[in-house]
């Protein structure tokens, strides 16, 4: 039998540190670092950067022996270990869009909202070209999920833990794993039981293990319960194991974990019992005390006893305030959910998860409102558990629990049958996102929940939540050069505008798609649609949005040459900030207008028109704008051939804006 090794993750800080054998596998996996590959051989270097593949099923040890040779490498990748993990616990596949991102932002590289898989898995293959790294693939379905973030640089090396051989990929040699050795598992065990129980009775210590199939976790789950019976002996629960039945169903490799999960399962309280199954339903499985409370309708205090009770077993793995459910126990929880709970109850129970997670980010962004508003007001009134002390707290619960809350309302949405909690859960996400990130850190992730909200808009029918998605998500790809696709998504939101007699968003969605066709350099198209969103404004009396669209369409014809018709729309823009009492407005569009009256070779007109923007910026009281103003003088008197008029109004600029000067200074940011 070979030396194996294991992370035990068991309830000692001790234990769970500790790594027992599998000397034999290291030392042939760093062999395998060196080993010359075929291209090699051939003559040429490798093109790639090598692929070491540590196979096993869930609970054999695979990923632990993966951070231990991660561990003693990392001395050889001086820019350091690049982790994520291609399948969640429940046994769904990340996509690979989203494995892309993360591994981006641990690079702390941006990553542009909406872009698809191969271009940020392009993105993570040229940021490892100029890197020496480990990247450390763990819980790989196949080939297909491995091969795209592999970077053709050989200075890096991939670790990829999956459960059978990576076809596709050439020139790979798996380390499979079986079951540990009698000395490793006794090893393990001892962490648990202290050496006397060991030393006592050490064939029972080795039947046991022989028990255990000398898998890891099982061994964990029986340690865990030893620790917790100091009276009980080992050859005790090793004749209680092979008592219990074997499950024909499942693959023989599968079942010494089976019987030992069910060997601690049986000896749980029945309240206790009912919680870890409904962990089945954690998302990303992971939890936190909310989480678990949510769940089994009780305490918070009780969930946290429970949870840290768990940990003990080697039922779940504790990170920080949160537990993760271990990815090899997750099919055992959801099958004793499914045939010991009934459907109601369990819909109840996620029902009650997410109406706590949606009261917690209403709390999280709450915080961040001033002292007094209504949204502190009512954060007062929430029970003491479910509010933040302050700001960064809650920043830093929200960084946390970042992972789980995406996967809680990916998953509710595609629940399909909770679609009012779902559409809550993401709208508050999103705005907790928001008001501590802001809209442009978080757009990835707003990107994303827009698109949840599209899809149960779509199946619900709800054309006025189709319209503000699809004009988020058309935002955030205008924002990113994406335009054509901004347009299309803009037509869109004007039909779900109009089924929904929206006249906001359909008066949003046309100055939008107007916007978009300017972007394109299409001017006549620009004007069309601007006009349209004017004619809307105007029959609804919506005075400061009309002054804004006749900037818009003059600009439009400003681009296309049109000088006259960009005159009058500058000039309707300036009457309409008049009858508004917006006078920094009023400047501004008058500067726009002695633009263009230069352009049109109307150069005494144009000072006219900006000396009177000057006067109106002065009255307004709008120093930076009387500023930007005074240069776009001087800018005109160079261009007719007055320098000594320009140099006296930027000495003018200068004054007013002070020791901070005019350099890099203009209208546009004033």
């Amino acid at each position: 039998m070979t030396d194996q090794a294991v992370d035990s993750g068991g309830p000692a800080d001790a234990s769970r540190d500790q790594f027992f054998g599998r000397q034999r596998e290291l030392k042939s996996l760093r062999a395998d670092i060196e080993r010359a590959g075929l291209d090699t051989i051939a003559g040429r270097k490798a093109p790639r950067a090598r692929v070491l593949l540590i196979a096993g099923r869930p609970g054999s040890g695979r990923t632990a022996l993966a951070e231990e040779l991660a561990h003693r490498l990392a001395g050889d990748y001086p820019d350091g270990v690049l982790r994520t993990r291609l399948t969640e616990p429940g046994g769904r596949r990340v996509p690979m869009e989203r494995a892309a991102r993360g591994l981006l932002d641990s690079l702390e590289i941006a990553s542009p909202p909406g872009a698809g898989e191969d271009e940020l898995t392009e993105m993570v293959r040229e940021a490892l070209a100029v890197r020496r790294m480990l990247l450390f693939l763990d819980d790989a379905g196949d080939a297909e999920q491995v091969d795209p973030l592999l970077p053709d640089n050989p200075d890096c090396l991939a670790v990829a833990v999956a459960q059978g051989p990576l076809t596709g990929i050439p020139d790979v040699r798996p380390c499979t794993l079986g079951g540990m050795d009698a000395k490793s598992a006794i090893e393990l065990l001892g962490t648990f039981t202290g050496s006397v129980r060991i030393t006592v009775d050490p064939q029972a210590a080795e039947t046991l293990a022989e028990e255990c199939g000398g898998q890891p976790a099982a061994l964990v789950l029986v340690g865990g319960w030893l620790a917790a019976r100091p009276k009980t002996s080992v050859a005790d629960v090793a004749k209680r194991l092979r008592a219990l039945p074997d499950d024909g169903e499942q693959p023989r490799s599968v079942r010494p974990l089976a019987r030992a999960f069910r060997l601690v399962y049986e000896s749980l309280p029945p309240a206790a019992a009912r919680i870890l199954r409904l962990l089945a339903l954690a998302p990303a499985g992971l939890a936190d005390a909310h989480t678990a409370s949510a769940l089994a309708g009780c305490s918070v205090s009780a969930a946290q006893t429970t949870l840290n009770d768990f940990t003990a077993l080697g039922l779940v793995h504790r990170s920080g305030h949160q537990y993760e459910v271990p990815g090899a126990l997750a099919p055992l929880l959801r099958a004793l959910l499914e045939a010991q709970d009934r459907p109601a109850e369990v819909q109840l129970a996620r029902a009650r998860m997410l109406e706590r997670t949606v009261r917690q980010l209403h709390s999280c962004r709450a915080v961040t409102e001033p002292d007094g508003s209504p949204a502190r007001k009512k954060l007062a009134g929430l029970p003491r558990a479910l509010r933040f002390a302050t700001a960064p707290a809650a920043a830093e619960w929200l960084r946390i629990r970042q992972p789980a809350l995406l996967a809680s309302a990916r998953l509710a949405v595609e629940d399909g049958e909770l679609d009012t909690l779902a559409r809550r859960l993401v709208a508050a996400l999103v705005r907790a996102l928001a008001a501590h990130r802001g809209t442009e850190d978080a757009a990835p992730e707003l990107y994303g929940l827009h698109q949840l909200v599209l899809g149960v808009a779509e199946r619900r029918g709800l054309h006025r939540e189709e319209a503000a998605a699809l004009l988020n998500l058309a935002d955030l790809d205008a924002q990113t050069g994406r335009t054509e696709e901004a347009l299309a998504r803009y037509r869109a939101a004007l039909d779900a505008g109009r089924a929904a007699n929206d006249p906001y968003a359909t008066a949003r969605a046309m100055e939008s798609v107007g916007g978009a066709y300017q972007e394109l350099g299409d001017w006549q198209r620009a004007a069309d649609w601007y006009g349209r969103a004017l004619a809307q404004r105007q029959a609804r009396g919506e005075r400061a949005d009309e002054a804004r669209l006749y900037g818009r369409l003059a600009t439009a014809h400003t681009y296309a040459g049109r000088y006259g018709d960009a005159l009058r729309g500058w000039r309707a823009a300036v009457a309409g900030y008049r009858r508004l009492g917006d006078l920094p407005s009023q400047a501004r569009a008058l500067s726009e207008a002695a633009r263009v009256q230069e352009y049109a070779g109307r150069p005494e007109e144009s000072l006219h028109t900006c000396r009177e923007a000057v006067e109106w910026a002065r009255r307004a009281g709008d120093v930076r704008l009387q500023a930007a103003l005074q240069l776009r003088l001087a800018d005109t008197l160079d261009r007719i051939g007055d320098p000594a008029s320009a140099r006296l109004h930027r000495g003018t600029a200068g004054r007013l804006l002070g020791p901070e000067g005019t350099e890099g200074f203009s209208l546009r940011n004033p």
